[in-house]
């Protein structure tokens, strides 16, 4: 995403980072989270970039991370959900910022209310990792592979069975 040549204005995506922003404040406000920034790479070999989590104190609820690229979001959900707003910043693509903006609400709409799968799957040829949103206006599956130690990791944590992370909890005002 960083540095698209097909891209004339990635500047359009500043609104994205804001609605993050409002999003993250909300949800810090409103639930039961411990509130998290630092910088972090976006990937292997990648710059850092900010990243801000939201972890429920709800130890079975799913955590959410949202990192500020340029010129979009990377999204974090529980162990495995991961996804970049927009997934292409060129011109050709031309993905409106709105529609950007109402899918990380909805997204992470899904995500608190525990509309949240994970799970483990084993074959042949390794692990892969099994992951499902749910929620109002959202059904989306994700699934790859998992290295050796990932998979043992995931074993260990209790990911070897289908996890369906639960509701976060509000705040009692």
């Amino acid at each position: 995403m960083d540095g698209n040549p097909d891209a004339t204005d990635p500047d359009r995506f500043a609104t994205l980072h804001e609605a993050a922003e409002t999003l993250l404040d909300e949800l810090t406000e409103r639930y039961q989270v411990e509130r998290r920034e630092g910088k972090e790479p976006l990937g292997r070999d990648e710059a850092l970039v900010r990243t801000v989590r939201l972890i429920p104190r709800t130890p079975t609820a799913a955590p959410l991370a949202v990192q500020f690229s340029d010129p979009g979001l990377r999204l974090r959900f529980g162990r495995w959900w991961d996804e970049s707003l927009p997934t292409c910043s060129c011109d050709a693509c031309d993905e409106d910022p709105k529609v950007l903006i109402d899918h990380l609400r909805t997204h992470a709409d899904a995500l608190i209310e525990g509309g949240l799968w994970e799970r483990v799957r084993r074959g042949l040829s390794g692990s892969w990792f099994e992951t499902r949103l749910i929620g109002s206006g959202v059904k989306s599956d994700r699934e790859g592979p998992l290295s050796a130690d990932g998979a043992r990791d995931a074993r260990r944590g209790g990911f070897a069975a289908p996890i369906q992370w639960a509701p976060w909890q509000l705040r009692s005002n």
